[in-house]
């Protein structure tokens, strides 16, 4: 059973760095990874947003849960340091 606590404490890890550019690496299933770089624009009670700029002036927005991070499905970097945003 997932605690609160632990998936509270991703959600504020998260806001500290809306703003920030960041690597998503996502597991898509039946062993399909994809990576993409983006900024990650807003955090909600149960999702955050991350704003990917695409070829062809095209901007196209990706929106997990923080259960997501905690079952490491998608793996969220920060891109300057090279952090994992996980649990602390």
């Amino acid at each position: 059973m997932i605690k609160r606590n632990t998936l509270e404490q991703i959600r504020e890890n998260v806001e500290t760095h809306i703003g920030e550019k960041v690597r998503l690496k996502a597991n898509k299933g039946r062993k399909k990874t994809t990576i993409r770089e983006g900024v990650l624009e807003n955090a909600y009670p149960s999702i955050f947003v991350v704003k990917i700029e695409g070829g062809y002036n095209s901007v196209r927005r990706v929106s997990y849960s923080y259960s997501d991070i905690l079952t490491e499905t998608v793996e969220v970097t920060l891109c300057e340091i090279d952090n994992k945003i996980q649990i602390s």
